[in-house]
C-alpha cells in the first residue's frame, strides 16, 4: 500500500504505508523528515499538519476532533483540506492517498 506525499518544494514521494500506523508514522518511517512531528504524536502541536490532497474512491477519513479542530485553528496555513497527520490511521482504504506538507507556522 502506499501514499504519495509531496514535500514544500513540490517534490513527489511515494511511501510505503503500514495499516494501523498513523500518517505520521508512516511518514516518517519512509525518512521525509520534512514532517517534523515534534510532540511525536500526543497531539500536543501541529508540526505534523498536511493536507489531504486526494483520497481513493470509497476512502472516508474520520472526522477531526475538538482537540485536533484546536490545533489546527492556531495554523496559520489553514485550509479546509487540513489535518494533523498523526490523527488519521492508516488503513487499506487509504490506499493510494495523496497528501502535501503544510508550510512552516
Amino acid at each position: 500500500m502506499q501514499i504519495t506525499v509531496t514535500t514544500r518544494d513540490g517534490t513527489p514521494h511515494q511511501v510505503e504505508a503500514s495499516t494501523g500506523l498513523s500518517l505520521m508514522q508512516n511518514i516518517r518511517n519512509a525518512g521525509v523528515e520534512e514532517l517534523e512531528a515534534i510532540c511525536g504524536g500526543s497531539l500536543s502541536c501541529a508540526t505534523c499538519h498536511v493536507y489531504v490532497d486526494s483520497l481513493p474512491a470509497r476512502a472516508e477519513l474520520s472526522p477531526r476532533s475538538a482537540d485536533e479542530e484546536d490545533l489546527l485553528d492556531a495554523c496559520d496555513d489553514l485550509a479546509e483540506n487540513s489535518r494533523l497527520s498523526c490523527q488519521v490511521v492508516f488503513d487499506p482504504a487509504l490506499d493510494g492517498m495523496r497528501v502535501t506538507i503544510a508550510p512552516e507556522s
